[in-house]
């Protein structure tokens, strides 16, 4: 396939298969595929043949997973505002390297079909880098923050840096993350979204001089709040109903909020409501400026005074006495008597998502 003619196949896993024969799947195969690729070419076929409905399932990362069915038009409402933010049209290529069982990587697919995009398509790994050949090139990909971590870390900066945009989803972009993305030119989004509003409805540039602290919702889209102070959606890409989302935001406009934690993360520890996820965004700058950037989550603990113990959770082997004590002196300064940490407690390896994303029920039922 050339950058230059419209694509009629796209490369799985380093095979190519054309659409005229995805739409006769599985018949017209010429060698057996493995449970992930025919996943993949099942949507695929079911795109090219005029699909209206399809059912996902939301990752898991906050709740049991659950099923939730979509129409065509929504998801052809998400592609087309993607695809225009960022011009993308015929003969741009894109590396799919998220889990196309879920929204994040499905809208990858829907995105190149619907905007004749070419489409290299990799199983979920670290580095996607090391399944596709040397001299591939790429014009928009999108990535979870561990899998951008690897790609920066194996030397690859020249590679992202020959693509229009980069969007990064499915967990909040650390402090070690946005530092590790500052030398990079080109541009670097952070995604707000879920499998209801058919992938990212806002976006949050990370890196350069547009790199803001606030994300700005797509154009359509109507933004609000409800009670608690929690973001709602409404818009084409939910089918116009209304989504009630447990995030907690500072709306600053009828397009711009800036996120400020999940409500069903508030750890109420002596009467006090304390927003676990701003400990946590303090614990993770405070590891890095110790050189000790690692991920972390801070989770309420049962306590007979406290009824809720704030307790961080880190990743990997305990830190050295004189360590661990620099850590607590940098988050007594930052944090409130109530929000500072009780206890510190070291987890080998933190449990995750299909999509990559923290399980944190996982994870804490791993170390009860």
């Amino acid at each position: 396939m050339t950058s230059s003619a419209l694509p009629t196949c796209l490369l799985l896993n380093g095979r190519e298969f054309t659409y005229a024969a995805i739409q006769q799947y599985p018949a017209q195969l010429d060698a057996p595929v493995n449970g992930y690729e025919a996943k993949v070419l099942d949507f695929v076929r079911q795109w090219l043949t005029g699909t209206q409905e399809f059912v996902l399932h939301t990752s898991g990362s906050t709740g049991t997973p659950s099923a939730i069915t979509l129409r065509r038009r929504q998801l052809e409402a998400s592609a087309r505002r993607t695809a225009d933010y960022f011009d993308l049209g015929p003969g741009d290529r894109a590396l799919v390297c998220l889990n196309c069982e879920y929204i994040g990587g499905m809208m990858m697919l829907v995105r190149g079909l619907e905007r004749n995009v070419h489409l290299t398509i990799v199983e979920p790994h670290a580095n996607p880098f090391d399944y596709v050949t040397a001299d591939a090139e790429f014009d928009f990909s999108a990535f979870v923050p561990l899998q951008i971590k690897a790609v920066l870390a194996a030397g690859l900066a020249p590679r992202l840096n020959r693509m229009k945009a980069i969007l990064i989803g499915g967990a909040p972009a650390d402090a070690s993350l946005t530092q590790e993305l500052q030398p990079l030119s080109v541009p670097v989004y952070l995604t707000y979204g879920m499998t209801e509003t058919c992938s990212h409805v806002a976006l949050r540039r990370l890196n350069g001089p547009e790199a803001s602290a606030r994300f700005r919702v797509f154009q359509g889209i109507a933004a609000g709040q409800d009670e608690r102070g929690c973001l709602t959606l409404r818009g084409d890409v939910t089918d116009d109903q209304l989504i009630v989302t447990n995030d907690q935001v500072n709306l600053l406009d009828a397009h711009t909020f800036e996120w400020l934690g999940r409500a069903d993360f508030v750890i109420n520890t002596g009467g006090v409501k304390v927003p676990a996820e701003k400990v946590e965004l303090v614990l993770d700058v405070a590891l890095a400026e110790i050189g000790q950037s690692r991920r972390c989550f801070v989770a309420g603990q049962p306590d007979e005074r406290l009824g809720q113990a704030v307790t961080a959770f880190i990743e990997g082997p305990a830190l050295a006495p004189a360590a661990e004590k620099q850590l607590q002196t940098l988050l007594a300064e930052r944090l409130g008597r109530y929000e500072q940490p009780k206890q510190l407690r070291y987890v080998p390896e933190f449990q995750l998502t299909a999509t990559g994303k923290l399980n944190r029920a996982a994870t804490l039922r791993g170390v009860e």
